[in-house]
């Protein structure tokens, strides 16, 4: 059952094998999938900074398509893996993603299916990725 949902929300939101990975017990999409996604349902998103320093943010999303609205969080902790939970210093744009991510697969039902976004935590991340020479 879950199996056919997803490949129907896969195959709805023309999503391919670039969109889409499997990470340990996880399915991820990439962010050019929650891009996909976002803009084939219209979701609009509104943001609010629920707490920020320099090294932390909190980020409520507001988000709707529709008559469906819901509400979620995304945050970042600068630190190591430790300490934190995202190395990158540009903590406000990373918890803006996630709260994002979160919104748009929460509105679509794919967070019901176990998928997750892969801005929403460090370990997403897909590390077979080919990286451009841009000697070439």
């Amino acid at each position: 059952m879950e199996r056919t949902k997803l490949a129907e929300l896969y195959k709805k939101y023309s999503l391919d094998k670039k969109d889409i990975y499997q990470h340990k017990h996880y399915t991820i999409i990439t962010r050019q999938g929650i891009d996909k996604i976002q803009a084939v349902e219209n979701i609009d998103i509104h943001y609010e900074v629920i707490e920020s320093s320099k090294d932390y943010w909190a980020i409520k999303a507001t988000a709707r398509v529709g008559e469906t609205t819901i509400e979620t969080f995304g945050s970042a902790l600068h630190g190591d893996y430790k300490s934190g939970n995202t190395t990158t210093w540009y903590v406000a744009e990373m918890a803006e993603k996630r709260a994002m991510s979160r919104a748009v697969l929460k509105l679509t039902g794919f967070y019901e299916l176990g998928v997750f976004g892969e801005d929403e935590s460090e370990d997403f991340k897909r590390r077979d990725v080919k990286h451009l020479n841009a000697n070439k």
